[in-house]
């Protein structure tokens, strides 16, 4: 036995590591854009004046804080945020940004609006197996692979407005200092043990093979992928042990590795179990439900002793003689990485990391990250016996999903960071689209219909449409505004005297109150709801008031209006700070105020109190900028510019310019130019090709193209409580999306998992929102009363076409809705006396059987 180590012996097979031990797959942010970069198209710029009162912005802004940095101040709350580190082989995409460092940067400023005493730390997480194999892929070293996805990852995140404190690395020196230490504290503590495990060994490579090197057949019945990852399957989603695959093969020279014995060191998790349950017990409280609910399980099905060591080059050195040659383990090194980078922020790093009476942690992430920081993190800590500042309170969000899939690093799929930039859409519109649509409690997803609905009816119809009526109003001249100047209120006019300004105050002063009660909760979803409601409120109250008439009939009356609409101009720009800082900051320019000097929500200023008289917020006399419009509409050949351009993988899109490209040569080839510079042309050949449309085809049921589909997933429409929208598995290489108006008759839970029949050549149609591109075949009684699925047999295979015998012929592509062809055929679609779907009745066949409903007799089917 080894010095230091614990007494227990065990062997583990390399499927331990597998199925518990996920390389951590995080997600983080940077600094925030040039100003120039935050408006779309507008004529306005940003003043040096004012750009020199923006916060954590300029590099000079950064470089005077990381000179003076913040430490915790007695009597102050002092919060530590933190959000997961991405991993630094591959560009983050959307779903990664508001998984973790969005949500962090809101609840950061959030806090500084607050003028609590707030840090954000954050970073790349280099080190690992990934990093090691992307560099194989772009044959280059670990390190240059590590410097060039982190400088994208700083770009991004610049541009998408976010507020590090700190924005580091875990190949810093720091990394190496910190992890070490407190392995070496673990060993003295003894809550560390050897252990022997099998791994894949390449003779050629003579290397052990981590499990992403390793790839063969999946051994899962039914899927046998040829590709499958020694981690896991990425078409059937199994995890895996690389010992498990069929015909096993080293990723970099292609040959057959062996098995072979290697000793690793493990952190016994079951022996901190106590120290780990005490803890958990006293801060879960301030946990979201989905890691209260993950941590359960993992503490329920029983803690195993965990690897932190690797057999790989790149990463933080084991510091002991018989492990020299390893390295930790990335989910033991990666959530170290907050400590090393606040390092980085700060000499002083332990003010902030061993000050637990003073300071309190926030983490923000994806829930795939979850035990890695209510479990293993806080063991790890706990284990040092050290007076570590343990989380107190963690949020976590669900997956976004993207149309009619899932947002997918690895196979290029949905919008990346650098996509967003390059839009022209401002980054403003992208947060909020993000944070209205944060997975806060499950699955959301994002549609490019859903993203115009939100930016041209909640963006410039409600907000930006309150705030340029209030501002054009009093920047219009003297006889038809106000000329530029905040007017003053008559002597003894107030809003005891004007009913819908006194009541307007109450509703005002009840939001910011409910605002902050839900921010403080880090429910952020619901702060940004509740402020733009203050703006609905606005409106309304203009609406109400009818400012236009007052001015020529009641000017003291229309002063005192405008006067409150104004601070409420002034209120909501504060509340939606955190979540959209570039439109504060344009805002404030309009009203003619430095955010240094006004942009604040502390209770110690009495910032809280203003919003019970908004009409006292600016002083009369006060003159204010340029009226300008904040948001541009997003037309409806926008979006589908977008969504074409953003369809199918990154590597789909090459191919698709390159192929245009190629067309675009073709044509230029073909093109011959006359001496005299006209193009020449054969009156004949075009003259041929006229009036020889192909005669329409008989209007036949083989014309639908009715497959057997599986719902992998249905949940409620965000914006229509008739629909559901379910993604549903039709045999092709993503699931579809669907839009059913089931709510009524089907209860979600019976939704999930099953075999339906669905016609899949439909043209698409926007359904609130939504595209639906397919639909669900059901069955309904005389009076509509009752609806019922088209079910196929359980056995049939998904993607396969029901068929009518005696009818043959291959689907139209796409069918034409202006010869009705469904509209034909569907009078014909019912469900006999024994429930068996049919077509004049021909039974809807499979290879498994007919398709029948559950009870309703001669219904139809549409």
């Amino acid at each position: 036995m080894i010095q230091g180590f614990s007494a227990c012996k065990l062997t583990v097979t390399s499927h331990t590591l597998a199925a518990s031990l996920h390389s951590l797959s995080l997600s983080s942010l940077t600094l925030s854009p040039s100003l120039s970069r935050f408006f779309w198209r507008r004529s306005c710029s940003i003043s040096p004046a004012a750009a020199s009162h923006l916060r954590f912005r300029s590099p000079e802004m950064a470089a005077n804080d990381r000179k003076t940095p913040k430490l915790p101040v007695k009597g102050k709350r002092n919060i530590l945020i933190t959000s997961a580190l991405p991993y630094v082989n591959n560009v983050p995409h959307l779903g990664n940004i508001i998984g973790c460092v969005l949500s962090a940067d809101v609840y950061a400023r959030y806090c500084r609006l607050r003028g609590y005493n707030a840090i954000y730390i954050c970073g790349t997480d280099e080190y690992g197996t990934a990093t090691e194999t992307k560099a194989m892929e772009e044959n280059c070293s670990p390190k240059e692979i590590c410097d060039k996805y982190h400088a994208i990852h700083k770009d991004i995140y610049e541009w998408f407005d976010i507020s590090f404190d700190e924005f580091g690395r875990t190949s810093a020196p720091q990394q190496t200092e910190v992890c070490q230490a407190i392995f070496k504290r673990l060993l003295d503590n003894k809550w560390l043990s050897e252990n022997t495990m099998q791994q894949l060994y390449c003779d050629t490579c003579k290397r052990f093979l981590a499990d992403r090197l390793v790839e063969g057949i999946c051994p899962t019945p039914g899927c046998e992928y040829d590709s499958a990852r020694g981690d896991q399957c990425e078409k059937c989603g199994k995890l895996l042990n690389p010992t498990e695959l069929k015909t096993p093969r080293c990723k970099v020279c292609q040959n057959t590795p062996r098995i072979r014995d290697t000793d690793h060191l493990f952190l016994e998790l079951p022996l901190l179990r106590e120290k780990l349950e005490k803890y958990i017990e006293e801060v879960k409280g301030s946990w979201s439900s989905n890691a209260k609910q993950t941590t359960a399980s993992w503490l329920r099905e029983g803690l195993k002793p965990r690897c932190i060591t690797r057999d790989l080059k790149w990463g933080v050195p084991v510091p002991h003689e018989k492990y020299s040659d390893k390295v930790f383990y990335v989910w033991f090194d990666a959530p170290i990485g907050y400590v090393s980078i606040t390092a980085c922020y700060t000499t002083e790093w332990e003010k902030w990391w061993k000050n637990p009476e003073n300071v309190e942690l926030y983490q923000f992430m994806g829930k795939d990250n979850v035990p890695f920081h209510t479990v293993m993190f806080p063991s790890t800590l706990l284990g040092t016996g050290e007076n570590w500042t343990l989380m107190k309170t963690i949020s976590v969000t669900e997956y976004l999903n993207y149309e009619a899939g899932k947002f997918s690093k690895s196979k290029g799929i949905g919008v990346f960071g650098n996509d967003a930039k390059d839009t022209n859409i401002p980054v403003e519109v992208w947060r909020y689209y993000l944070l209205t649509n944060r997975p806060e409690v499950s699955d959301t997803l994002f549609t490019w219909p859903d993203l115009q609905a939100k930016l041209n009816s909640e963006l410039l119809n409600n907000l930006g449409n309150f705030i340029n009526r209030v501002l054009s109003f009093i920047a219009k001249p003297e006889g038809q505004g106000y000329d530029s100047a905040i007017p003053a209120l008559a002597d003894g006019l107030s809003s005891e005297s004007h009913d819908p300004t006194k009541k307007l105050a109450e509703r005002i002063s009840a939001y910011v109150d409910q605002y902050i009660e839900e921010m403080e909760k880090v429910r952020l979803k619901q702060g940004l709801k509740i402020a733009m409601a203050i703006s609905t409120e606005g409106n309304g109250y203009l609406q109400e008031c009818e400012f236009w008439r007052l001015y020529k009939e009641n000017k003291p009356l229309c002063s005192l209006v405008m006067k409150t609409a104004v601070g409420v101009v002034y209120i909501l720009a504060c509340l939606l700070e955190p979540f959209m800082p570039s439109l504060t900051q344009e805002v404030f320019k309009q009203l003619n105020l430095s955010t240094e000097l006004h942009l604040s929500l502390c209770d110690e200023k009495g910032d809280v109190n203003k919003a019970k008289i908004p009409w006292e917020i600016l002083n009369a006399g006060h003159k204010i900028g340029k009226p300008q419009p904040l948001f541009k509409e997003l037309k409806d050949e926008d979006v589908e510019f977008y969504r074409k351009k953003f369809a199918g993988s990154q590597a789909d899109r090459i191919l698709r310019a390159e192929a245009e490209a190629g067309k675009v040569a073709e044509e230029l080839k073909k093109t011959k130019i006359s001496d005299g510079g006209k193009k020449k042309s054969s009156s004949k050949s075009s003259n041929d090709g006229k009036n020889k449309a192909a005669p329409e085809p008989e209007i036949t049921i083989s014309r639908l193209d009715i497959r057997v589909g599986l719902i992998k997933k249905a949940q409620k429409h965000p914006d229509a409580d008739s629909l559901y929208v379910e993604e549903i598995d039709v045999g092709e290489e993503q699931p579809r999306t669907v839009v059913s108006g089931l709510v009524k008759y089907i209860p979600l839970e019976e939704m999930q998992n099953r075999k339906v029949c669905v016609l899949c050549n439909l043209k698409p149609a926007t359904m609130r929102g939504i595209k639906s591109q397919a639909m669900v075949l059901a069955a309904s009684n005389s009076d509509h009363t009752k609806v019922e699925l088209v079910e196929p047999p359980s056995s049939a295979k998904v993607g396969e076409r029901v068929t009518f015998p005696g009818f043959e012929g291959n689907p139209d592509e796409l069918l034409n809705p202006k010869k009705k062809v469904w509209e034909t055929l569907q009078v014909d679609l019912q469900s006999n006396g024994e429930l068996v779907a049919c077509y004049k009745d021909v039974p809807l066949t499979t290879s498994a059987g007919v398709c029948k409903v559950s009870s309703i007799q001669n219904g139809s089917i549409r």
